[in-house]
């Protein structure tokens, strides 16, 4: 088949999407908008076999974006990637969205209700998942009000779903929440999507408590999240000038959202995969909560980045449950590198030579 060909050069694509696939190029379509559990290879295929076809691929991660442009080579005519807080306004008239059982299960509803709210009249789903013994996603299809057809597999099991009318309900995930920093309140906003959704994570407040600023300092905060930390450094003093960056598009709104509710001029913020940042080799510190997946790799993306953005004696502090993977290979290149324990929380820190 010549969608099999267009993707014989990239990874298979897994199982839930391609089951989802399978099914959506049954169904005829002009615009068609897909997530994707992996490079985005449903896309690829379906804008390779309908080259009349407009093909939006919505991505939440940068870095998952590059990723899969990388493995696409030269894009099919019609296929256009994004990496946005929301999906890309339609209307469409096909939605393919693979979803894996192992995710974020508000972020799957929301997804679903997005790929729902912005398929025309007539429009249709298709959604799969790796789980062929699946109840709770064809529950949540069923809150749509609309009939629910049924594709079973041997891994997978996709549905297809018909939008006959509007939705019944629209729920809001977004999230604001109150949390004090020294003698400061602070307001953040989450997405589903975001570290952390609906709270502020126990590190960002070991982050907080570990470092002390001083006036007109330049601190740098990588992977930032909801972006507690950076508006709870930039509220401390109006000098001190802090940049966040994070590879979430829906982490950078929110962060965004965080320095104009609390009137923080003094904190910039960033969509950003490869670590680069305005004037870098000049700042003071540089933050860090690294994931701890990936098998480090995203944690040693962080050190890298913290390494080009920090001047000569700047600080590199980091907070994790991990604290081995840093202690062995920071000493190699940082010096003064020290851990220390704090309520089941390892901080690190170390300096740019």
């Amino acid at each position: 088949m010549p969608h099999m060909q267009s993707l014989s050069h990239m990874l298979p694509a897994r199982p839930a999407e391609s089951h989802a696939l399978e099914v959506a190029l049954a169904i005829s379509a002009a615009r068609i908008i897909c997530t994707t559990t992996g490079r985005a290879q449903a896309a690829v295929a379906l804008a390779t076999e309908r080259p009349q076809s407009q093909v939006a691929v919505w991505f939440l991660d940068l870095f998952q974006m590059h990723a899969a442009q990388a493995a696409w080579g030269a894009a099919p005519l019609g296929l256009q990637g994004a990496c946005v807080a929301d999906m890309p306004a339609g209307p469409y008239e096909l939605a393919v969205v693979p979803l894996s059982k192992d995710g974020d299960a508000e972020l799957s509803r929301d997804i679903l209700q997005a790929a729902m709210l912005n398929l025309a009249i007539g429009g249709t789903l298709v959604t799969a998942i790796d789980n062929p013994h699946d109840r709770w996603l064809r529950e949540q299809l069923a809150t749509t009000g609309e009939t629910v057809r049924v594709r079973p597999g041997s891994e997978t099991v996709a549905y297809i779903v018909e939008k006959t009318g509007p939705l019944p309900r629209v729920r809001n995930f977004s999230c604001s929440f109150v949390f004090r920093d020294r003698d400061r309140l602070l307001q953040a906003v989450t997405r589903p999507g975001v570290f952390a959704h609906r709270r502020i994570d126990p590190g960002a407040r070991h982050l907080l408590a570990a470092i002390n600023p001083a006036p007109q300092a330049r601190v740098l905060d990588i992977g930032c999240g909801s972006g507690c930390v950076a508006m709870g450094i930039a509220a401390r003093d109006s000098t001190i000038c802090v940049h966040a960056f994070d590879s979430a598009a829906r982490a950078v709104e929110c962060t965004q959202l965080g320095a104009e509710l609390n009137a923080l001029p003094n904190l910039s913020v960033a969509l950003e995969a490869q670590g680069s940042v305005p004037e870098a080799g000049t700042y003071d510190f540089a933050l860090a909560n690294p994931p701890y997946y990936a098998d480090f790799k995203i944690a040693e993306r962080f050190v890298e980045a913290a390494w080009s953005a920090l001047a000569p004696g700047g600080t590199l502090v980091i907070v994790t449950k991990q604290p081995g993977w840093y202690t062995e290979h920071l000493p190699h290149t940082w010096h003064n590198v020290a851990s220390e324990l704090v309520k089941n929380y390892h901080l690190i820190e170390a300096v740019r030579p």
